[in-house]
Formats: structure tokens, sequence, C-alpha cells
């Protein structure tokens, strides 16, 4: 089941989550990435799927806990660990690595993992290396498999060309396109992520994403209250663009 906090955000499309790295394990980097997503009015954070980890950062703050990973078998003690949101994804840190994947792969891994954790919340994440429409047959396949929330990502692959808020803009591209053709064809959830900043953040709202997802904006901060008042400053642009849409 998921969480009430999460689930009330996600129907009123304004989900905010922090990513503090799927390969980051300094616990102190990691609790002061959290902290500043609780202090700073995010939804919920997504962390990596260790247990000691994840019973740190649960004596650390009250906000639902995500934790990425690529081995279903890691959920299992995740869970155990007590992570309320699994996620197959954040794959960015992969592709540096050159590793990539397939839809079929994907698509296995949620398999995999729903039959280890038949009732866990979990998200997956569409690889942005697939065509667009690769893209939105994956997702449907993946909401079949039971996938109770669709991450779309796209920031490694977008090279902008201009500086400031036009460059913004150009870095978002993509997980902006998935976003809007993915929301269209499931019903479930859609969390945009990757490359996005508070200049793009209403963008994936009005995409029809039911939140964001960001990290680097966030964690290559060496300040906490610059990552405070980061968050915030993505809080406030999210609220902005959900009341227009409202309105």
């Amino acid at each position: 089941m998921m969480h009430p906090h999460l689930q009330s955000a996600l129907t009123q499309r304004c989900a905010l989550k922090i990513i503090s790295g799927l390969n980051n394990f300094n616990p102190d980097h990691v609790i002061a990435v959290v902290k500043a997503a609780e202090q700073g009015g995010a939804t919920f954070v997504d962390i990596a799927a260790d247990p000691k980890l994840i019973r740190k950062v649960r004596q650390s703050i009250s906000l639902p806990i995500c934790v990425s990973a690529v081995e279903p078998q890691k959920f299992v003690e995740a869970v155990a660990a007590g992570a309320d949101v699994i996620e197959i994804g954040n794959f960015d840190s992969f592709y540096a690595q050159g590793r990539q994947f397939s839809a079929a792969e994907v698509l296995e891994l949620t398999h995999h993992t729903r039959s280890l954790l038949p009732t866990t919340p979990l998200s997956v994440t569409v690889p942005h290396i697939l065509d667009l429409d690769q893209q939105v047959q994956l997702a449907g396949q993946l909401v079949e498999a039971g996938a109770n929330l669709i991450q779309t990502e796209g920031g490694t692959s977008s090279h902008p060309r201009h500086a400031g808020t036009l460059g913004l803009i150009e870095k978002a591209g993509p997980t902006l396109a998935a976003a809007y053709e993915i929301a269209r064809s499931v019903n479930v959830p859609v969390l945009c992520a990757s490359g996005l900043s508070n200049v793009t953040a209403p963008l994936a709202i009005a995409a029809g994403a039911s939140g964001i997802g960001v990290g680097s904006a966030i964690n290559r901060l060496n300040d906490e209250l610059a990552m405070i008042a980061a968050v915030r400053g993505l809080v406030e642009s999210m609220s902005a663009a959900v009341q227009s849409t409202v309105s």
C-alpha cells in the first residue's frame, strides 16, 4: 500500500522526490541530503538500497523512503529495513559506465521484483535510450506487470546549446517529452525525473506528470542550507504550476 503522504501528493500532482544517488553510500552526505529534503518540503526521498543506510535515514527523517536498485534481491532486504517504495531505475549512473538497459531487461526485472515482493509499492524507470514510442509501449507493459509508478528520464542524453533558462529547458526536453507521452497512455502516476530544475519543474506538471524527481541539482550542493533553499524553490515552482492548472 502506498504511503498516505505520498499518495496524497501524487493525487494532487505535486510530489517531489529528492534523490541522494543510487551509488551514494556515504551516510553523512545522504543524511544531509534527506534532512534538507524534509526541511525544504519534499514529499519523499530516494536512496541506495542498503539496509544500514535505510535504517539510519529512517531514524533521521519521517518522510517516505524510496530505494533504487537494479538487483531485485536487494529490494527484499531494503523493505525489511524500512523502505516504503522500491524503484527499478535511476539508470543515469550506469550510462557513464557504458551499461544500457533494454526494454526486455527492464520488464524482466519488474516481473522478478514482483515475484519477490507482490504488494510493495513499485516504481519503474523507462530508459530514455529507447525511442519515444518504445518508451510508451514499455510503460504500458510495466503497469501490466505490476508497476504502481512510472518514472521518466533523459537528462544525460540532452546536450544544451545555451546557457541560462534556455539551456535548462533544453536539458529537460527528453524527460518532459517522455512524461507527456507516457502520462497519456497509462493509468498510474508518472514521475518526471533527470535534468530538471525549478525552471522546468512546472513544465513537467503541465506535461501531465504527477510529480518530479531531482538529484544532482540538490545532492551536488555542499551546504545544507543551500540544499534546503533549492528544495523549497522546487516546491514553490511546482505549487505555482499546480495552481495554474487547477484555475
